[in-house]
């Protein structure tokens, strides 16, 4: 089969019918040859194609690659979009891939592609699975790349690097040379240099038994990560963003067994938890207390309450003291509150997510410790840290909570879905503000 007919079957494979692939181009002999291979088979794949490369700004030859790529896609007419980062030449691999990733996303986001495609072959693939190796990593670190993660797509992981060099020289490809990748300085290169020649002379098909044990870590992996779901003691719930199982039962399974759960769970919202975090969730888990938060990634928290580990996606923005207007729609964080103005038409309640207020000024704001409030048809105050747990809201939900508060004595007038004071309530006939609240 002509290798532009198999790259080309691999996005199909890869890639819904109507997306937009963006190529990442960097102008090096894998990643012409993709696009090349990519651009022939157009008939096959069809698939519309974006190049986007992105200049790391770490060696001054760069703005060459940038030319090339420029001047390839146009003779082939494709667009192409360039970001620039200018790292500069102290640049470290880990910091120029963090950089080159969020650049790619975004050029994405920029031109409407679905897809980010990859240049990353067998070659690669056989180093990826050694630098894992060398750094530690247990078996999910040992699966490597996929051929597709969320937007990141690899359609050459079934190929090596000689393919594709032979087919840049049959094709006449002009090529750019990155001198990183030839830097000893970074693991990756010196990997490629010094020591996959040396492997591969004892052993030739060292690319494919590392290849096969990727496969096996990946298929392993798929497999644990779906196993805490199928455990109905856990009693899985899963919502946008979180994931909460019972917590009781965990302390109960051998260590392997409670690390392996643990670390699948957080596989499902998209990190790697490492040794040292799942140690401090495991330490949650045995302290015997009733709550509690470890931030488990960047981005992800685990979290102790009601009984339940959640891990959810870690919640950074929220919204500070602001007025409420008087009528029409606004945002509060994750919050939606509108207003109108209306007769009432009948008794306000106590609970809900609707009510009714005095026409009058009044702001919303983040509830905050200390507050209380004087419920509706209650006696005195009470706590409204106290009636959040009492609603049993989780505490990553607790703390952007938002509290509707008179601008003219500060009285907190309602709590959303969990308690309507006492306060600024209407009569049935009179006019009054009409006020709905959604949290997204």
């Amino acid at each position: 089969m002509m290798l532009d007919v198999t790259v080309s079957q691999a996005l199909l494979r890869l890639t819904p019918g109507d997306a937009t692939c963006l190529v990442a181009v960097s102008g090096g002999n894998d990643s012409i040859a993709l696009l090349d291979l990519l651009h022939r088979g157009a008939a096959v794949h069809g698939r519309s194609l974006v190049v986007g490369h992105v200049d790391h700004g770490i060696d001054p030859s760069s703005g060459v690659a940038v030319d090339l790529v420029r001047q390839v896609a146009q003779t082939r007419g494709l667009r192409v979009v360039i970001a620039t980062c200018a790292l500069g030449p102290g640049a470290s691999e880990t910091r120029a891939r963090t950089a080159r990733r969020a650049a790619l996303r975004a050029l994405a986001r920029d031109c409407g592609a679905t897809a980010i495609v990859l240049a990353h072959h067998a070659d690669d693939q056989a180093e990826t699975v050694l630098l894992r190796l060398l750094r530690g990593s247990g078996p999910a670190g040992l699966a490597a790349m996929a051929p597709r993660r969320g937007p990141w797509v690899r359609p050459l992981l079934a190929l090596r690097r000689a393919d594709l060099a032979r087919h840049v020289a049959a094709a006449g490809l002009v090529t750019w040379a990155d001198p990183a990748n030839s830097d000893p300085r970074h693991l990756r290169s010196w990997l490629r240099h010094a020591v996959t020649p040396v492997l591969t002379e004892r052993l030739p098909d060292v690319v494919d038994r590392l290849g096969d044990a990727s496969v096996q870590a990946r298929n392993a992996r798929v497999a644990a990560d779906a196993t805490p779901e199928l455990i109905e003691a856990l009693e899985w719930k899963a919502t946008d963003g979180a994931i909460s199982v019972a917590a009781a039962p965990l302390t109960g399974y051998r260590s392997p067994v409670r690390d392996a759960l643990l670390a699948a769970i957080a596989r499902r919202l998209g990190v790697t938890v490492g040794r040292r975090r799942l140690g401090a969730v495991v330490r949650l888990l045995r302290s015997g207390a009733t709550s509690g938060r470890i931030d488990v990634a960047r981005s992800v928290v685990a979290e102790l309450a009601f009984g339940r580990l959640t891990f959810h996606q870690a919640v950074r923005s929220s919204f500070g003291v602001s007025p409420l207007a008087e009528s029409g729609s606004q945002e509060f964080g994750s919050w939606r509150i509108s207003v109108r103005p209306a007769a009432v038409e009948s008794a306000v309640t106590r609970s809900g997510l609707t009510t009714a207020l005095v026409p009058g000024p009044y702001t919303v704001r983040p509830w905050a410790p200390g507050d209380r409030i004087r419920p509706l048809g209650g006696t005195g105050s009470r706590a409204v840290s106290t009636l959040l747990r009492e609603a049993l809201v989780p505490p990553r939900r607790r703390r952007h909570w938002p509290v509707v508060v008179s601008a003219v004595d500060a009285t907190i007038v309602w709590v959303p879905g969990i308690c309507r004071s006492e306060a600024m309530v209407p009569q049935p006939g009179t006019e009054g503000l009409h006020v709905d609240c959604t949290d997204a």
